[in-house]
């Protein structure tokens, strides 16, 4: 049988799971809403709005779409699986209430602590009691102090203060800034939690939960993890720090928990968790939780499948994960993200991108901030692109994503030149 596929989504993350799906033996058609010049290469990109479910319903009735794929987190949280669902559609994603994980950091940390999952202590204030939060933070006088707004921010929401000035300027943003506001319904304040951080995919169909792959990221726009937070500026898979021992800690630990929690609560978890982790002196806590894969994490991960990933996304919709095995090809993938000058600021658009012709066979170009201008590839974002690489070891994939870095070109191109070396120092 052959399946109609659509994905949301327009990012690197996206055309990741593009590629990924395009190889499936079970594909018949790939629609990808709104996709980019990189997706455009593996299936028919469609003009549509992500926040118009009514139009996205449409094209799913119109093109006899058998599974629905949600990429980014704002349409989960919106409920779009719900309003597909209760139409009769397939989708691959978490429920509204579930994605609340992700959606809501109370919500999450409240779930945690009603079923036992390691993280760390908090408190929540609403938006109006910005003034007790800055009292309470004063009275313990301990920091660094993490600050998180309650809902979705982009990945800009969550602050590490290192002083009493520093939690004043960071409550003041969160309250004065249009977008961190509206974010910022409520406030938790959170105990900082020392350790190595790293990150974990699960896939789920409600009851059964599988290990995807593990990975780290760099947030930071500088070298050594300095700077400003961005969506991210490079990742690698496997992460060293995550050992099998590890990993087996964080299933009993967090991942069962999780999914039995969610269960017990019926709020069955269908789709991809993505597990936020700080691997501490005590274990593994979860720093946070994501209802989807994340950016660039994805990039580097798909490419290791050797499980039909289309396959894994039907059996999760059908409710039979347990009877699929995941495979991975067991070589190491850094993913060095190129982006525009000034970014995450101000940055310009409409350069020019040349030097793919002259990449190696098995390195991957994923797009993010892409467009087509008179036949040309242009920046037309903060991310431009996405560059992946294997290696039988980590350095052998550092080294060859760096190689092909320095063929592709565009004015203004900024990029880290330190993208998984975090990971060596486990290796030595």
């Amino acid at each position: 049988m052959a399946f109609n596929v659509l994905l949301l989504g327009s990012g690197g993350r996206e055309h990741a799971l593009a590629w990924g799906i395009s190889k499936s033996n079970l594909l018949d058609a790939l629609y990808i809403a709104p996709g980019n010049p990189g997706t455009a290469e593996l299936g028919e990109n469609v003009e549509l709005s992500l926040s118009d479910f009514e139009a996205i319903a449409e094209f799913v009735d119109e093109n006899d779409i058998d599974l629905t794929v949600v990429g980014p987190e704002k349409p989960l949280v919106g409920g779009i699986t719900d309003f597909l669902e209760e139409r009769g559609h397939k989708v691959f994603g978490p429920s509204k209430v579930a994605a609340q994980l992700e959606g809501s950091k109370s919500f999450a940390k409240e779930f945690m602590l009603k079923h036992g999952i390691p993280t760390a202590s908090y408190v929540t204030f609403d938006h109006d009691e910005f003034d007790k939060a800055a009292t309470h933070i004063e009275r313990q006088n301990e920091y660094p102090v993490v600050l998180k707004a309650d809902g979705l921010a982009g990945g800009k929401g969550v602050f590490i203060c290192d002083s009493e000035k520093e939690v004043f300027e960071r409550l003041e943003l969160l309250h004065e800034d249009a977008k961190l506001s509206k974010a910022a319904s409520s406030l938790v304040v959170e105990d900082y939690m020392e350790g190595e951080e790293a990150s974990v995919f699960v896939i789920s169909d409600g009851k059964t939960a599988k290990i995807i792959h593990n990975a780290q990221d760099h947030k930071r726009i500088g070298e050594g993890d300095t700077g400003l937070n961005t969506g991210g500026m490079g990742a690698y898979c496997p992460a060293p720090v995550m050992t099998d021992q590890m990993l087996k800690r964080v299933e009993r630990e967090i991942i069962m928990p999780t999914i039995s929690g969610m269960l017990l609560d019926e709020n069955p978890y269908k789709g991809i968790l993505y597990l936020g982790l700080m691997i501490t002196q005590d274990g593994p806590k979860v720093v946070e939780y994501n209802c989807r894969f994340g950016d660039p994490e994805c990039q580097p991960i798909v490419p290791s499948l050797k499980t039909d990933l289309l396959d894994l996304m039907m059996a999760t919709v059908k409710g039979e994960l347990d009877s699929r095995d995941i495979e991975l090809d067991e070589r190491y993938r850094c993913c060095v993200v190129m982006a525009s000058k000034g970014y995450p600021k101000e940055y310009e658009k409409g350069k020019v991108i040349t030097g793919f012709d002259d990449l190696e066979e098995e390195a991957i170009v994923f797009h993010s901030g892409t467009a087509m201008k008179d036949g040309e590839l242009v920046t037309d974002g903060g991310r431009v692109l996405s560059v992946v690489c294997p290696g039988e070891t980590l350095m052998e994939a550092i080294k060859a994503t760096y190689r092909q870095i320095e063929k592709i070109s565009f004015d203004k191109a900024y990029y880290r030149s330190d993208i998984g070396k975090k990971g060596l120092k486990h290796l030595i």
